[in-house]
C-alpha cells in the first residue's frame, strides 16, 4: 500500500513541477494590443518561444512521473491487482 501511495505522490510531484516550469514561464507584459501594428517594447526576452517546454529543463519532473507510474505498477502487481488484461 505505501508502494501506491508513492507512487501516486510522484506522479502528482512530477505533474506538479512540470506545471510550475509552464506557469512561471508566462509572458511578463499585458497581451492585450491596441492594434497589431501598435508594437510597443515589451518585456519577454528575444526568441522565447516554446524553448521551456523542452525535455532538458523538465527532465525532472519527466523522471518523477516515471517512477511514480513503475510504483504504481509494482504495488498494484504486489497486491494482486490485474494490470493488463
Amino acid at each position: 500500500m505505501s508502494t501506491i501511495l508513492l507512487g501516486a505522490a510522484l506522479v502528482f510531484c512530477g505533474v506538479l513541477f512540470l506545471f510550475r516550469g509552464a506557469i512561471r514561464r508566462r509572458p511578463l507584459s499585458d497581451l492585450r494590443s491596441p492594434s497589431p501594428s501598435a508594437r510597443e517594447p515589451t518585456l519577454e526576452p528575444k526568441g522565447q518561444a516554446l524553448r521551456f517546454l523542452g525535455l532538458a529543463r523538465n527532465w525532472p519532473g519527466f523522471a518523477m512521473i516515471a517512477a511514480g507510474g513503475v510504483m504504481l505498477l509494482l504495488g498494484a502487481w504486489r497486491s494482486g491487482v490485474t494490470v493488463l488484461p
